[in-house]
């Protein structure tokens, strides 16, 4: 399945809470639950004004669907075409 990185600009968001993230998971979550097992959330890595969230998605629609139906903003929708890593260059 194609997998996303997906930008969220979230003004403070290094400044959220255990709580507040407690809270953005289960929101997201439960809309996944309810757009079925065709989409899934792999992992989020938050910065200071920014979320960057991996997803497995069929396309990019689902992804964008996924943000609108959880009041999440998509500012930047990317498909992963390859991954690198240390590995890479021997």
């Amino acid at each position: 399945m194609p997998r996303f990185v997906i930008e969220r600009d979230i003004p403070g968001a290094g400044q959220l809470t255990p709580q507040d993230l407690k809270a953005i998971s289960r929101k997201s979550c439960g809309v996944l639950n309810s757009m079925g097992p065709s989409i899934q959330w792999v992992h989020s890595y938050v910065t200071d004004d920014r979320l960057y969230c991996i997803y497995q998605a069929p396309d990019a629609a689902a992804v964008r669907r996924h943000a609108e139906l959880g009041g999440f903003p998509a500012n930047r929708v990317s498909q992963v075409r390859s991954v690198i890593e240390p590995a890479t260059a021997e």
